[in-house]
């Protein structure tokens, strides 16, 4: 009768959170997945997930003599305490899902030793094009930031990134420059060019394009509908994992608006609502004081719940986007990359998009929870601090959800009376085929709200002697040099779709040839972007940067600037300082 009662308990336990009763559905098709049976505490929060009687039925597989079956497994550590205080009591009893359940008592537990298992998908440097040959450039603009906050975490660890680690457009792109806001909302971004001398080639020169989108502020956004998707397995009980996924959550819920939403799921070895939907920001920080690591890593149908969840609560005409917060060691019910990615690409279409967060050292897969943003439509960033977490979901929060632009493309044609070699500085992973410009069934890079995208090229004039040897046949050689410096250099061209089109709209700028002959040193605002390029280059062992040293790119990068700019110099120290140990 005792054993009746206890697996009867356990049952209803598990049916309170959703955990059974929950039909499964294939994950290749998004119309067809029935949402998982969730049923709604009374009370939002339902820190219940993390009470002793559960973590302890999922470590053991429901044996009834828990104390010696953790004993009869050695592998299997204590758990870890709570890394904030517990949620009152009467609140966990009051979700009804497992009532009168205590929380694990605090054990003395250290945090474990990552292991080095992270993985990268760098791309080989950009080689350099014969405007003869491949007069055309086209690539999908990103805005992602995770490869600098990335590199950073390596740097302050005393060691240098991978060179597969860095993405040198996201170093770019990691910091704001002086381009002019939009003229109006019509066109959702400005663009501008500029050209200036190359500081490591005396023969070259450097063309950059820069768009700005529109500022909104937090009243003009749209309502939005945001479910978190936490990992709570055990690689993530590490001071830079867990703790720092609660100052996103708090530094979000401080910028929250009493008609936004937001639910949290959690996965380990099992997958839970632990916040209902709610406006209320108490209770999200409740939710937040709940969050510990414990288990093995397997979500199962983790993103189908936080897919259901979006799909429950969809705000029409709002935002409603999945934000996944991981370590990058994640099992979510799929058995390969490509299958997640088809799956993410078939939720996106229904206008639920998705945003990958990752934390921390020794499981990251860089190029996987980079690849899901991407066709998620959302972006990725790395957290590697509480100030980066409040910056991109505190500071920058309209800008990481308010799409104002989709699937936007740059391409420029060169002309060959005036250049006859180029090579595009970074965006390696974000090459398209030419004739994917004006496809508009091509996925492309999307533009938030206050979000700039930069470029930079780097030319080589018709009359210099460039990279490229010369060709033995003259009908295989380029045109000769012309005199014509008020001519077009080259013509850029813009693709974008506003959020509620499929058709894209084009913007055609010519760039004059005049700064050619005229280009100073880069200054000021350009000098820093530059510097920044260097860094990237730098430490990815770009063979075109030739005797370009730290040194270089520290006098380069200036002085003065935000906190952000100061900070790139000391990186750029600590760079300098770690490749000569």
């Amino acid at each position: 009768m005792r054993d009746h009662h206890i697996f009867s308990k356990a049952l209803c336990g598990l049916a309170a959170i959703g955990l059974i009763g929950a039909p499964s559905a294939p994950a290749a098709d998004a119309r067809s997945i029935a949402p998982p049976l969730v049923v709604k505490p009374a009370h939002p929060v339902n820190c219940s997930l993390f009470t002793r009687p559960q973590y302890e039925r999922q470590a053991i597989g429901g044996n009834r003599a828990r104390t010696g079956a953790l004993r009869a497994q050695p592998a299997m550590a204590p758990p870890p305490p709570p890394l904030m205080s517990a949620a009152p009591a009467s609140k966990a009893i009051a979700s009804g899902a497992v009532a009168q359940e205590s929380r694990i008592a605090p054990y003395p537990y250290p945090y474990p030793r990552p292991q080095e298992r992270e993985q990268y998908d760098g791309k080989k440097v950009a080689s350099i094009k014969r405007v003869a040959d491949e007069p055309v450039s086209t690539f999908a603009v990103d805005v992602d930031t995770g490869s600098y906050s990335n590199v950073r975490r390596f740097l302050n660890e005393g060691r240098l990134p991978p060179e597969a680690a860095v993405r040198t457009e996201e170093m770019i792109n990691y910091f704001r420059y002086d381009y002019p806001k939009p003229k109006n909302r019509e066109v959702p971004f400005s663009v501008s060019t500029d050209m200036s001398a190359t500081p490591w080639n005396a023969s070259s020169r450097l063309l950059r394009i820069g768009l700005r989108g529109y500022d909104i502020d937090s009243a003009e956004r749209p309502q939005a509908n945001l479910v978190f998707l936490v990992d709570v397995s055990g690689s993530m009980n590490s001071p830079s994992k867990l703790p720092l996924v609660k100052s996103t959550l708090t530094a979000l819920a401080n910028e929250l608006r009493s008609d936004d939403l937001v639910s949290i799921v959690v996965y380990s070895g099992t997958v839970g609502l632990l916040l209902a939907p709610t406006s209320n920001k108490d209770h999200v920080k409740e939710a937040v004081d709940c969050l510990y690591a414990r288990g093995s890593t397997a979500g199962g149908d983790a993103l189908k719940l936080a897919y259901a969840t979006a799909r429950d609560n969809f705000r029409k005409g709002g935002i409603n986007r999945i934000i996944m917060a991981t370590d990058g060691d994640f099992n979510v019910g799929t058995s390969s990359t490509d299958e997640l990615k088809k799956f993410v690409a078939q939720q996106r279409d229904s206008g639920v998009t998705l945003t990958m967060l990752g934390y921390g050292s020794g499981n990251i897969r860089d190029e996987l929870m980079e690849g899901i943003a991407n066709v998620g439509n959302g972006n990725y960033a790395y957290i590697d601090s509480a100030m980066e977490a409040q910056k991109i979901l505190g500071e920058e929060l309209n800008s990481t959800l308010f799409t104002i632009a989709k699937d936007v493309k740059i391409q420029i044609e060169f002309n060959p009376a005036h250049v006859k070699e180029y090579r595009l500085i970074g965006y390696e992973n974000r090459l398209l085929a030419e004739e994917d410009f004006s496809n508009d069934k091509i996925d492309a890079g999307d533009i938030g709200a206050g979000h700039q995208v930069t470029a930079l090229y780097e030319i080589m004039p018709t009359k210099s002697a460039g990279w490229l040897p010369e060709r033995r046949y003259p009908a295989n050689r380029v045109v000769e040099w012309q005199a014509d410096l008020g001519g077009e250099m080259a013509n850029v061209k813009l693709r974008y779709k506003l959020p509620q089109e499929s058709k894209s709209r084009l913007i055609s700028r010519p760039v004059s040839a005049d700064g050619l002959a005229k280009a100073q040193p880069p200054r000021g605002d350009m000098a820093f972007a530059v510097a920044v390029a260097a860094f990237g280059q730098k430490l990815r062992g770009d063979k075109y940067l030739g005797d370009y040293g730290f040194d270089n790119i520290g006098d380069l990068s200036g002085n003065g600037g935000d906190f952000w700019r100061q900070e790139f110099r000391k990186l750029n120290d600590l760079a300098q300082s770690n490749s000569r140990s």
